[in-house]
């Protein structure tokens, strides 16, 4: 079978195409972490956005360390097929936007040169939160960002673009981190500050951090996927992505120069991201995460699977509307009840096949945000969260290795820290070294006596009811 390409356009019939001239269309967007989760959501909306307005948003994809999506893509001319799935149906889209994909550890320069180019105006990012090279209280870990990280090549970037006499970037976060543009400004000049004072000062001046909320359900491609797709297209695409109908991306309005018109598209341009993202991280995420690790101790491979659960949905519907909900300040119109029971409804979508191993990846990572923040709000108010503190003990035996026979190795940066725990702790004094103030997962939250004794049932699979 044909593989995707350009000249293999004029012979689709089965999706729809790129709306404009890729070949008159300049690079103005350099995308670091360019994973299926970013060619479902900043890839599409800046596709529709060129489609609609015009304008140079070609995006550049940067990876990091692995070569497996360049590997796809580059021989496509950057070319792939989104599948939005919505109950029986798919509807194809092949995505023009994408221009290139740059292996960083094989094409240092490329990377640099993409960043001081005067085309680009836009610099985002969806490197997840280990990306961002944090340390445990949550500053910028030197050891972590070095020159191969996001901060070492923004260095070399920024130091071009000032010699020259360009303006500044809009350095766009995409991921889950809560006000990741403000975490992205204050350890990016960190990292400047430690090596060039000057530069720091002039990239605060001159560059924008613009915090963005993101949101759709993209789960990782699978051959099955491919072949789904091929089917319908015609052709072979290595480097097709399934997602769900819904999407929301929101994002400040403070940008550094020109930006696609995306607003144009349905993404949301807001004086403040906050309501938004925070309702997400401890609502959306906040669930998703409790399902991944109740859901896998209980069999369950898919979030269709584990929300079909009765118990599990009382669970994460108790922990959306009677310990997340209750702690949001909305913006004006945010229905956070109706909220919470469309999250339900999406996660019942079986066409997804979102797998729960996939969400459990990095938990130490995202947990303090989803879950350590509602938990750190509601003591001070005197309520207490059983349905988190169900979902910290399933997280606790997960970090163990209670699901390794069946998932497989615990894939988290400090897997190896959290296990070595269980050596010197048992079901009932572990919460108490891994979260409060000085411990390892440092948060507001202190858990009391009556916490620990509800963890450790939870460790041994009890969940309320």
């Amino acid at each position: 079978m044909t593989r995707l390409s350009p000249g293999a356009l004029a012979l689709i019939e089965g999706a729809a195409l790129p709306g404009y001239d890729r070949a008159r269309r300049a690079i103005g967007i350099v995308h670091f972490g360019i994973g299926a989760f970013t060619r479902a959501h900043l890839a599409w909306y800046t596709d529709l956005a060129m489609g609609a307005a015009g304008g140079d948003w070609m995006i550049a994809g940067v990876s990091l360390r692995s070569p497996a999506v360049a590997a796809q893509l580059n021989p496509q001319d950057g070319l792939y097929t989104l599948g939005v799935q919505a109950g029986d149906t798919t509807a194809l889209r092949v995505i023009g936007a994408l221009a290139e994909v740059v292996v960083a550890p094989d094409a240092p320069e490329r990377v640099i040169a993409l960043l001081a180019a005067p085309p680009t105006q836009i610099v985002s990012f969806t490197v997840t939160e280990k990306g961002y090279c944090r340390d445990a209280a949550d500053g910028l870990d030197p050891a972590l960002a070095h020159e191969g990280s996001i901060y070492g090549y923004l260095r070399h970037g920024l130091a071009r673009r000032r010699a020259a006499g360009l303006g500044g970037l809009t350095l766009l976060s995409c991921d889950n981190l809560a006000d990741n543009g403000g975490q992205l400004r204050r350890l990016l000049l960190a990292s400047l500050g430690a090596v060039d004072g000057d530069l720091a000062d002039w990239t605060a001046r001159h560059c924008t951090f613009p915090g963005s909320m993101v949101d759709r359900i993209v789960p990782a491609p699978t051959e099955a996927d491919r072949d789904a797709v091929a089917a319908l297209l015609g052709c072979r695409d290595k480097g097709a992505v399934m997602t769900e109908a819904f999407s929301q991306w929101v994002i400040e309005d403070r940008f550094a120069g020109p930006r696609p018109a995306w607003d144009s598209v349905g993404a949301q341009i807001v004086a403040d991201v906050a309501p938004y993202e925070t309702a997400k991280l401890r609502m959306l995420n906040g669930a998703h995460s409790a399902l991944a690790y109740c859901g896998l101790r209980q069999g369950y491979a898919y979030v269709h699977e584990a929300i079909r659960d009765d118990t599990l949905r009382a669970l994460v519907l108790r922990l959306m509307l009677q310990e997340a909900a209750p702690v949001l300040d909305p913006a004006p119109g945010q229905d956070l009840v109706a909220y919470a029971h469309a999250l339900i409804e999406r996660f019942a979508n079986p066409a997804l096949g979102h797998r729960l191993i996939q969400i459990a990846m990095d938990g130490s990572q995202k947990i303090p945000q989803r879950w350590l923040a509602t938990l750190a709000a509601n003591q001070r108010e005197g309520r207490r969260c059983p349905a988190i503190l169900a979902a910290i003990g399933a997280w606790l035996a997960h970090c163990r290795g209670d699901n390794a026979l069946a998932w497989g190795p615990v894939d988290d940066p400090r897997a190896a820290e959290l296990a070595a725990l269980w050596h010197t702790h048992d079901a009932t004094t572990i919460a108490g070294a891994i979260f409060g103030k000085g411990a390892i997962l440092q948060s507001d939250w202190v858990p009391d006596a009556q916490d620990c004794e509800a963890i450790a049932l939870a460790i041994k699979l009890r969940i309320p009811a």
